[in-house]
């Protein structure tokens, strides 16, 4: 049994169309399910593919599927159904993957399929081939309201393990190894997930109650010197205040930029986090990722340049505050509650020195603690001023950017109002040479940090600390579109057997 303390607890049955949106969530997916591509420690290894073939006139891909192949429950895995995810996403869309870059799929024969694109998309093998969980078309071809299936059948995947059990209400699973993985035999006969209190995981790895778990980094030497393997993940996770740019003052370029101006982001490093993170930048990239590009609009701490912006802007101060035309400059700002968010999320302690920093600017800041799903919720549904929010993928397939600027789910700024930011970000997915695509991204970075729909706080350094039973290690890029945890399903396979 490997167990790995959570936590939050529940992201979701794990199921496709069942995880919560967020990499948790595709984690514990990613255990039953598999995709054509794989990642690990260097780049892109076949999954359900075993090769794949570009031809760029065509601009279509061509994979050989491994052969002898099962769903968990026995029927045999083909091209058909490859071809039946591709158009079932195209009605019933995945939200990690954009479906309408697949312009048509053609089954070859059983173990052969060619997907053909609508346009040139430099992410594709990461983003789609490596990210789209392939469904079985014997089970979901008769299932239209996939996000609400949740029959047990649902969970018949191809993958190293099976579900034997998940507990919403306690934020538990269990898994069971598939004897007939064709990628090796599962290291452990089990696997689960549990809830439990993040203070608690030190004693509970000495104890062997846990195997592994994220720790705060100021016990990570302890650790160490204890035996146990502790891991720094790169910085491909943003803490970031989400602005409700579509209201009032917040729609005002100049005054996020105030807002900004007025926040001490290396403070929330060396006070919230501890030194463990890299203060934030207006680009959104953190400044050790390959594509990160310095920008001008980087809004250092200055409480003048802030209260110049606010008075330009016809705000008065009276008393502490602000005010126009009878009206005080407040704002409320959204956080995740204590003991619900994982190490490194912006929570109450960081809600509280940004309302005490925004207060020395003369902005008033109430506070209001929800539960993550909840605000997640509020956010995609504008019911805000400000919140504090992030997510990982930075360092994934730059496609990242995009997804984060101009996507529609709750990580995203949701931000359409600049016209040559939409076009340089389809013009660099669409871009194949690292260099042309680099120099679009530097682009897109200062267009963003002009605009600043969004402001990154920090990129925390997470660390997860592990007993050694199993080879835990992150993924080169992210696992699939770029998630930053060290939990890829090829830890728990015996490749060489």
């Amino acid at each position: 049994m490997y167990t790995i303390a959570d936590q939050t607890g529940d992201w979701g049955m794990p199921s496709p169309y069942g995880h919560y949106p967020r990499g948790p969530g595709y984690i514990r997916m990613s255990l039953v399910f598999d995709t054509l591509l794989w990642k690990d420690t260097k780049g892109l290894v076949p999954d359900l593919a075993s090769s794949w073939q570009f031809n760029k006139e065509e601009n279509s891909y061509l994979f050989t599927l491994q052969k002898g192949v099962s769903w968990h429950d026995g029927q045999p895995f083909s091209a058909r159904d490859v071809a039946f995810t591709f158009e079932y996403i195209k009605k019933h869309p995945y939200k990690w993957v954009d479906g309408s870059v697949v312009k048509r799929v053609e089954v070859i024969n059983d173990h052969t399929v060619k997907l053909v694109l609508n346009k040139k998309y430099a992410p594709f093998l990461h983003n789609i081939a490596g990210t789209m969980p392939i469904l079985p078309e014997h089970i979901m071809g008769n299932i239209d309201s996939p996000v609400t299936f949740r029959e047990s059948v649902a969970l018949i995947g191809t993958g190293p393990y099976k579900v034997v059990d998940y507990n919403k209400q306690q934020g538990t699973y269990l898994y069971q190894a598939n004897s007939d993985y064709r990628m090796g035999r599962p290291i452990f006969d089990r696997i689960r997930f549990i809830k439990m209190r993040q203070e608690m995981y030190a004693t509970a790895l000495e104890r062997g109650r846990i195997n592994a778990g994220q720790v705060p980094g100021e016990i990570a030497d302890s650790l160490r010197q204890k035996g146990f393997t502790v891991l720094a993940g790169p910085h491909d996770w943003v803490a970031k205040m989400t602005i409700n740019h579509k209201k009032g003052i917040l729609a005002n370029r100049q005054f996020r930029h105030a807002l900004a101006a007025a926040i001490d982001r290396q403070a929330l490093v060396d006070i919230c986090q501890r030194g463990f993170a890299l203060a934030g930048g207006n680009g959104l990239l953190p400044s050790d990722n390959r594509w990160f590009s310095k920008v001008t609009d980087d809004d250092p701490y200055d409480l003048n340049r802030a209260s110049r912006i606010i008075e330009g802007l016809g705000y008065v101060k009276k008393d502490r505050f602000y005010e126009k035309d009878g009206k005080l400059l407040q704002f409320e700002l959204l956080m995740s509650g204590s003991g619900q968010r994982t190490q490194g999320h912006p929570g109450e302690r960081e809600a509280e020195l940004i309302r005490d920093q925004l207060a020395l600017a003369g902005i008033k800041i109430t506070l209001r603690s929800l539960d993550p799903k909840t605000l997640d919720a509020m956010i995609k549904n504008w019911k805000f001023d400000l919140a504090l929010s992030g997510h990982g993928g930075l360092g994934g397939d730059p496609a990242s950017v995009n997804r984060f600027i101009g996507g529609k789910s709750f990580n995203s700024s949701r931000y359409e109002k600049n016209k040559q930011l939409n076009v340089l970000m389809q013009q660099q997915t669409g871009e194949t040479g690292e260099q042309k695509r680099k120099k679009l991204l530097g682009e897109i970075q200062e267009l963003y940090a002009y605009e600043m729909p969004t402001l990154p706080l920090y990129y925390p350094t997470w660390f997860w600390a592990h007993d050694n039973s199993a080879d835990l290690f992150y993924t080169n890029q992210g696992i699939a579109i770029g998630v930053p945890l060290p939990l890829n399903k090829l830890s728990f396979v015996d490749m060489d057997n």
